[in-house]
């Protein structure tokens, strides 16, 4: 499966680097996005570097997920693709 990395999760003044908003192909619903809790979830850098991360809430009702890297996101992966396993 494969995601794309919309945002970081942020607040008003705040932004958590090492969380992220991603939005999974073929996911509409927040049933569906509570399905994937806990699954692990990759993103592979140009340099060929992989950050691993895990899925560990839904994010509204659309079936966006929120994801916790092992270390923060550089600020080039927003709007790339990751993939789901």
């Amino acid at each position: 499966m494969q995601a794309l990395i919309t945002s970081f999760k942020r607040g008003r003044h705040t932004i958590t680097g090492n969380q992220a908003v991603a939005v999974i192909d073929g996911v509409e619903t927040r049933e569906a996005a509570k399905a994937l809790i806990g699954k692990s979830i990759v993103w592979k850098s140009s340099a060929g570097k992989e950050l691993k991360g895990e899925i560990r809430s839904p994010h509204g009702n659309k079936g966006a997920v929120r994801v916790l890297w092992e270390r923060g996101m550089p600020g080039q992966a927003l709007g790339t693709r990751c993939d789901v396993e």
